[in-house]
């Protein structure tokens, strides 16, 4: 027996698939006639008529679907043995504050794929406690986050974000009446700057929408529920500053940190990538 030229053994697997000559050499970038005579040498090579043909359609023989599996388990073999040598590509497990990153995440994604194909993102967003509770439990490669107290005092620091009191501009507070926040629900770093604030001026205070993340906050902020504590980049459109307005405290500027413990070429390239792209849409 004559052993089998492989691209006939596509061919064929092709023809059970699409039924057709005619479509199999288009998706091989072939004629009809080519891919007839590598189907009549593969038939050749095995002693077996492989196909069923009439002038309207093609199948498979019974010798033809006795032998599928087999061909199909064969090309499999193949393509392993010839991509044998392929560099797999890298993943690269990136944690993001969602206080620092919003409608600018395509941007970053965009940017960091841009920089090198080669690595697999697998991104994720969430509050600065849990991703460094992430890192340091080995789950992700790269944290950047919001130092969120002075106890850690590690990482390295890339940048520092300010935030401010925004609310939809129709938002009325009376002077002596509680400030209405939409605010996380603890443990969260930024409730805790929030709290201790208004409590330092002795403002007081309510929750008039308790959600989990940023995009929730800035959703509530909008809608005219309540106001929030937010990177002012990150407020929905057309929501203001009202720090003036009600006669609200400054907040603090709190530092954005990075933590990873991958130091190679390819790793700080990307994450030099991502503090451009933060600088940029700051």
């Amino acid at each position: 027996m004559k052993s089998p030229d492989i691209d006939a053994i596509r061919a064929f697997l092709l023809v059970a698939q699409l039924k057709s000559f005619t479509r199999v050499a288009d998706t091989m970038g072939t004629t009809q006639a080519a891919i007839s005579l590598k189907i009549k040498r593969l038939e050749e090579a095995v002693g077996r008529a492989l196909l069923d043909r009439t002038p309207r359609r093609v199948t498979l023989s019974a010798h033809g679907q006795a032998f599928h599996a087999n061909a199909q388990r064969l090309l499999d073999s193949y393509n392993d043995a010839m991509g044998s040598f392929n560099t797999p590509k890298r993943t690269l497990r990136i944690g993001v504050s969602h206080h620092i990153v919003g409608a600018d995440l395509s941007y970053w994604l965009q940017r960091l794929m841009a920089a090198d194909p080669q690595v697999v993102l697998a991104f994720s967003l969430g509050t600065s406690r849990e991703l460094l509770d992430g890192y340091e439990q080995g789950k992700l490669d790269v944290a950047l986050v919001l130092r969120h107290d002075n106890r850690r005092q590690d990482g390295e620091v890339i940048g520092a974000e300010r935030f401010t009191w925004m609310a939809a501009p129709a938002l009325q507070v009376a002077p002596e009446a509680p400030l209405p926040l939409a605010i996380q629900p603890a443990p969260c770093g930024m409730r805790s700057m929030v709290l201790s604030a208004l409590q330092a001026h002795d403002r007081s205070w309510l929750e008039t929408f308790m959600g989990s993340g940023i995009l929730a906050i800035g959703a509530a902020v909008a809608a005219g529920i309540g106001i929030g504590a937010m990177v002012g980049r990150m407020a929905p459109a057309g929501c203001v500053d009202v720090t003036t307005r009600f006669g609200l405290p400054e907040l603090s500027i709190r530092e954005v940190v990075l933590y990873t413990a991958h130091r190679d070429a390819q790793v700080r390239h990307l994450i030099d990538t991502l503090v451009a792209a933060m600088s940029e849409r700051g």
